[in-house]
């Protein structure tokens, strides 16, 4: 075994290939992190420059073609598979019973329920997407919390973050640990088995668990549930003003002073313009007023302006598929993963055609959803983003009974079908089959997502909807990127100067160091980017020091998985942000914690089990 180099020089530039790798890796991370793109079109933008670039300048032993071969790659099959596998367990309400066991004993033991559920939904975020299980428990914990005159902020975030700590525990609990797994091992690593890491993953995660139950509720406010009948949550909302409404022809001064004083105007738009909100500007028919308000007050200025939280296209077309107005009610949507909206919008989803339900205004926690002259039906939506609609409220129930979306209300519906026990024992027959080795992950899932569409479980379509397109060209754009700047030799430059940057470091110390890199990168960028960066890197520190590849791979693992501290790092969390009324400075206050407490417990368990 070999102690790290001293006073290593800086190691010496590479050749201009490696150079460009390392601009467009830099370039990537942060188009991903400030998403003035989508992420898949940033993803299909690299994956195709990174071929045309080598086609155009050539490097010696690269074919442009290899760098399309991520799109059939082992770990990224294995990903969408397991995708499809898990949709099939929320679409038939295969967890309905644990959720109802769940929802009795936490009216009579609510402390003892948090830690349940938190148990509960690590276990199961260990072997399925934590999507759907974040699905089921949150209208679950939200109900109870309603009901016992709780506040949901308190507990919707530990949950959320319990799922992510569980979901470390295995190859198959994210497409992180697969991807990790699935290039380490093709850079001459022994592939790991299905629970070959569980045990350092289950005693932090217990760690992470004492944390979530004891310490994290205590740190998040007691705000009053956006759910509950004052909701404080902002929807974005355009007031359309009508031929016979009172203010046409009014300044908007007099019109403020008909809504009352918490009346805000953001802009007015007039035939496709944004004009500035000025007191003396003469309001006309057509003209569009954009507020940014609770739903109450939005209902409110909608009756006292005799204006319309929808255009008239799209009250024409209400009155078509809703000809009463009787049993209206307002209710909030959010949207998830895999649904007919996830970056979809309502236009091309057909949602007033399908649900009878008008959306009158939405919310995307810390964003501006919309763009300048763009109607609401025109907006693309994301998981997480919440709808305020209104419709007969035989259509809400029976929208809670679809698994299209979270409804967020104070009853507890989880839908369940005959489908529930073939897609559980689908499911249980994916996890044993790999865990056994009797079959390959990839090959196991690929049978299980087949299964799922040829019994029944899920139609074509909403197996085709549960591969988010955001995941598919990451991770394949990602290994992509990866291979590049392993061949041109750029890993091997950042793995000297990660060496450089650590000399006179004990393995333990670089480990850890290499942990909270990934850790740092993985709360900005996309997880699954860091990962296929950071696991070369990993494998060649290794052998540069001539020691055990398993540690460092796994730091990586570990790291790449820590998405606590913002809530764009994981899609879940922008569901639970919406849920609970987050703000971003909450997920400071409870993740960062989380990470430091994961980080030095993951550290400590690397080099007891690994170096020790």
């Amino acid at each position: 075994m070999l102690e790290p180099t001293l006073n290593m020089p800086w190691p010496q530039v590479p050749n201009l290939h490696a150079m460009v790798a390392l601009l467009a890796m830099v370039l990537t991370l942060i188009l991903f992190s400030l998403e003035k793109l989508r992420l898949e079109v940033t993803a299909l933008s690299l994956l195709a420059a990174i071929p045309l670039g080598f086609a155009l300048f050539p490097f010696a032993g690269i074919n442009p073609l290899s760098f399309f071969s991520g799109l059939a790659h082992e770990a990224l099959i294995s990903v969408c598979a397991l995708l499809v596998v898990g949709q099939g367990l929320v679409r038939t309400g295969a967890l309905e019973p644990l959720g109802r066991g769940l929802a009795q004993l936490w009216q009579t033991a609510p402390a003892a329920s948090l830690l349940a559920t938190l148990i509960i939904g690590g276990v199961l975020s260990a072997f399925v997407n934590n999507t759907p299980i974040v699905v089921l428990l949150l209208p679950l914990l939200i109900s109870v919390c309603l009901r016992t005159n709780k506040s949901p902020a308190k507990v919707l975030m530990p949950m959320g973050f319990a799922t992510l700590v569980g979901g470390m525990a295995t190859t198959i609990g994210t497409s992180t640990n697969l991807l990790v797994v699935s290039i380490a091992q093709e850079q001459g690593l022994a592939r790991f088995g299905l629970f070959d890491f569980a045990l350092p993953a289950v005693l932090a995660a217990g760690v992470a668990v004492i944390y979530l139950w004891l310490i994290a509720p205590r740190l998040l406010p007691a705000r009053q549930s956006p759910l509950a009948d004052a909701s404080p949550r902002q929807f974005a909302a355009r007031l359309h003003i009508s031929s016979d409404s009172p203010i046409v022809g009014k300044t908007l001064a007099e019109a403020r002073a008909l809504a009352g004083p918490t009346f805000h105007v953001l802009r007015l738009l007039r035939d496709g313009t944004m004009l500035v909100p000025l007191p003396d500007v003469l309001l006309r028919r057509d003209d569009q007023i954009r507020l940014q308000d609770t739903p109450q007050n939005l209902k409110a200025f909608e009756q006292a302006l005799g204006c319309q939280l929808f255009d008239d296209d799209t009250a024409n077309k209400a009155a078509e598929a809703t000809p009463t107005q009787d049993d209206q009610a307002l209710a909030e949507l959010a949207v998830v993963s895999g649904s007919s909206l996830d970056q979809a919008n309502l236009a091309r989803a057909q949602f007033l055609q399908r649900f009878q339900l008008i959306v009158l205004a939405l919310h995307r926690a810390g964003k501006d959803i919309w763009r300048p002259g763009e109607r609401i039906q025109e907006v693309t939506l994301r998981p997480g983003d919440v709808l305020l609609v209104q419709g007969p409220k035989t259509e809400l129930r029976q929208l809670k009974q679809s698994t299209e979306f979270l409804v967020l209300d104070n009853s507890i519906d989880l839908p369940r079908t005959a489908k529930a026990l073939p897609a559980l024992v689908i499911v249980l027959a994916v996890v044993g089959l790999a865990a056994t080795g009797v079959l390959p992950i990839a090959v196991a899932a690929v049978a299980g997502a087949g299964l799922m569409v040829l019994s029944g479980c899920l139609s074509i379509g909403q197996a085709v909807r549960a591969i988010s397109p955001s995941v598919y060209f990451v991770v394949a754009a990602s290994l992509a990127l990866g291979s590049a700047l392993l061949q041109t030799g750029a890993t091997d430059y950042l793995t000297q100067v990660f060496l450089y940057a650590t000399q006179n470091a004990s393995p333990t110390v670089m480990i850890s160091a290499l942990m909270l890199l990934l850790a740092v990168l993985t709360n900005v960028v996309s997880n699954n980017a860091a990962a296929v960066i950071g696991t070369p890197i990993a494998m060649g520190i290794a052998s540069q020091l001539q020691l055990p590849a398993e540690p460092f791979v796994l730091a990586v693992l570990f790291g790449a998985n820590m998405s606590y501290a913002t809530p764009m790092a994981y899609k879940t969390n922008l569901l639970v942000m919406s849920a609970g009324n987050y703000q971003f400075i909450d997920f400071v206050k409870v993740g960062l914690p989380l990470t430091l407490l994961m980080w030095f417990t993951l550290t400590w368990l690397l080099d007891w089990l690994y170096l020790s």
